[in-house]
């Protein structure tokens, strides 16, 4: 595995490095990755790491124009993200005995030439990049029968764990003490990337041109509409989003949509955020400025509804989410927005997903900018749904995890996630890592966190709160799972609050809280 000190090495050998990991099968069958990897280590072995940037790769990667904006075009991360995914495979078998391992470390795009150290070598070969003493001695050379063999033990590792994951349902999970931990609830069909597959709509209300979000997903100009008018807002920041471009503009009025469907259940997700009335705002006011009705079909869906209520405030992204939702008998969804009592209806954005009978997509977020498909083949998406904290990431490897790189990320301080579901009961799944005390990562919890005297039990307590509740007390992450092990814990039987919200309340009581995960699945009736 590849160690975080980056000592000087031949350019000879980063070269050959890079031919062999370009001709191996993995790459070979996905191009477009492999230029990228190799435009990032021409350049990195040229010592041009300035001209490494977001905007070049762009341009000279993936042939985008100069007009290339990356708040509207994330092309670069997506990709960056699964160059990442695909070189901790590559390295976790056929490359796991090479000299030289090549790692992108998450948040930048330069990459890392570090040494690699053989399997065998030790007890257990950890699974992922960690940091280790600068001044420890080389491994004596490992003969080469012994390095075949640890190659074919590899291949045979991942040829058993492929036929067993033929005849059980995938999911993430820890091995050691942070795997006790309840029954999960029922598993939903899904597919390989995602669930389920099927046509996607996404309407910017009020936009002319197209936004492609932090998720990779691209949402379209505004179409469909007969009445209202569009209005764009100068805001700049909306909390608990972290694509503001959706929420910046809005048809207001009195309108209606009137959206070609191909036959089947959908879920529909409708976004608002008040950016007019409120105490900072110009038009003043605040809740009961702007309340509005919707019918789906000529049924009422939405009724007196209060944008700035709902949300929790003005500049707040609000999500309302419908399930079971098909086009009527003419092959449209008829989707109508009023007025009441005075204040113009208003409406951000419009999702309508292939959906599932009776219950609600699953909702994964991971701490990180990006989407992440996870080492069972599930898809996340990038953090949303937040107020408060930051984000961090470690280059110190969780232990006893079947998928480290999931648990380098994390948000932490004090903070909330305010998930939007239909009417139901779910299971929450909360995923930690206790990173605080490594090396790399004490600073950025300030002086007060870097005393030595609280590296053991009770020197991180918080508490998860939802909707009020607090549903995980007192979590002390060294006592339940030790340092840099993941911890797993799963909370069922939670319903939505009158706004449709889950409120998850992370509330520091020592040090500051954490969460790597979250995913949140709906129980079977």
């Amino acid at each position: 595995m590849p160690s975080t000190s980056a000592e000087p090495v031949n350019v000879d050998l980063e070269r050959a490095e890079l031919e062999t990991v370009l001709s191996s099968p993995l790459f070979a069958r996905s191009p477009a990755l492999a230029h990228l990897l190799s435009y990032l280590c021409e350049k990195k072995i040229a010592g041009d790491t300035s001209q490494i940037k977001e905007y070049s790769i762009a341009l000279e990667v993936f042939r985008r124009n100069a007009s290339f904006d990356q708040d509207t075009d994330s092309i670069v991360r997506v990709e960056a993200n699964r160059l990442r995914k695909r070189l901790a495979e590559y390295y976790r078998a056929e490359g796991a005995t090479h000299r030289l391992h090549i790692t992108i470390p998450v948040g930048q795009y330069v990459p890392v030439f570090a040494q690699g150290e053989i399997p065998g070598a030790g007890p257990t070969p950890p699974p992922a990049t960690v940091s280790g003493p600068a001044n420890e001695p080389s491994p004596r050379p490992i003969p080469m029968w012994r390095k075949l063999a640890g190659v074919l033990f590899a291949g045979m590792v991942l040829l058993a764990l492929l036929v067993m994951s033929n005849h059980r349902i995938p999911r993430p999970y820890v091995r050691g003490p942070s795997a006790a931990v309840p029954t999960v609830a029922q598993a939903l069909p899904e597919t390989t990337m995602g669930l389920p597959v099927g046509d996607e709509v996404r309407i910017l209300a009020g936009a002319s041109r197209s936004y492609v979000d932090r998720a990779g997903k691209l949402w379209g100009p505004d179409r469909y509409f007969s009445g209202g008018k569009p209005v764009r807002s100068s805001v700049q920041h909306i909390w608990r989003t972290q694509d503001t471009s959706i929420y910046r503009s809005s048809r207001q009025g009195d309108f209606r949509y009137d959206i070609p469907l191909k036959p089947g259940i959908y879920e529909l997700r409708l976004h608002f955020a008040e950016t007019f009335y409120g105490p900072e705002e110009i038009g003043g006011g605040g809740e009961g400025s702007r309340i509005l009705m919707l019918q789906a079909n000529g049924k009422l869906l939405l009724g007196d509804l209060d944008v700035a209520l709902d949300a929790g405030g003005s500049r707040t992204a609000d999500v309302k989410v419908f399930t079971g939702v098909s086009p009527s008998a003419d092959g449209q969804l008829h989707l109508s927005f009023s007025s009441v009592r005075g204040g113009n209806a208003m409406l951000s954005a419009i999702e309508i997903l292939p959906g599932l009978a009776g219950r609600q997509r699953p909702v994964r977020i991971v701490t990180r900018d990006v989407p992440y498909y996870s080492n069972d083949s599930r898809w996340w998406g990038p953090d949303d749904y937040f107020k408060g904290g930051q984000l961090a990431a470690s280059d110190d490897a969780a232990s006893d995890a079947d998928d480290p790189e999931m648990f380098e990320t994390e948000r932490w301080g004090h903070f909330s996630y305010s998930i939007p579901v239909a009417p139901g009961r779910y299971t929450a799944t909360f995923f930690f890592v206790e990173h605080r005390f490594d090396a790399s990562n004490r600073d950025r919890y300030g002086d007060a966190s870097a005393d030595t005297s609280s590296r053991g039990p009770g020197g991180r307590l918080f508490s998860v709160f939802c909707n009020g509740k607090a549903i995980l007390p007192n979590l002390d992450l060294i006592k339940e799972a030790g340092e840099n092990r993941p911890l797993l814990r799963r909370v069922s039987g939670l319903e939505p609050n009158a706004q449709g919200k889950l409120l998850l309340e992370f509330v520091p009581t020592r040090s500051y809280a954490t969460v790597t995960a979250i995913e949140v699945v709906a129980q079977p009736e």
